[in-house]
């Protein structure tokens, strides 16, 4: 369904360091870097078909999180989860909600973790169990 999602970073380098990291657990590797025809630096992470971006604001204000926004990252086993999770708090991110853990409700059981990145925005590893 998704092409790409992209976020705003204030500190572009941090963010770098943060998600070499983080989506290194789940397989992704370097970013390309791009200098838009503005001169705002984007990072365009590739993995599985999809992309995950970072990008300075082009408007020159600076960057939000969205209120009420996660954006979800597939994991393939708990313990992906738990390590993107460890990772990111290892590497400047804040953990947020429960322990990361098996959760049931109306999507069924699925093993999650929560985390903000340096900049806010809200993440959320994800592993859906086989039935």
């Amino acid at each position: 369904m998704f092409n790409h999602i992209m976020v705003g970073s204030n500190d572009i380098e941090r963010s770098k360091r943060f998600y070499d990291a983080v989506l290194g657990t789940l397989g992704a590797g370097e970013p390309v870097r791009n200098v838009a025809g503005s001169g705002h630096t984007r990072l365009f992470y590739r993995h599985d078909g999809s992309s995950f971006c970072i990008s300075e604001p082009i408007n020159g204000e600076a960057a939000t999180c969205a209120n009420g926004g996660t954006i979800g990252f597939k994991c393939g086993s708990p313990e992906q989860v738990q390590l993107f999770h460890e990772t990111a708090v290892a590497h400047g991110g804040t953990s947020i909600e429960e322990e990361p853990g098996l959760r049931s409700g109306a999507m069924g059981a699925l093993y999650l973790a929560y985390v903000r990145d340096p900049d806010g925005n809200k993440l959320c590893a994800i592993h859906r169990p086989k039935a």
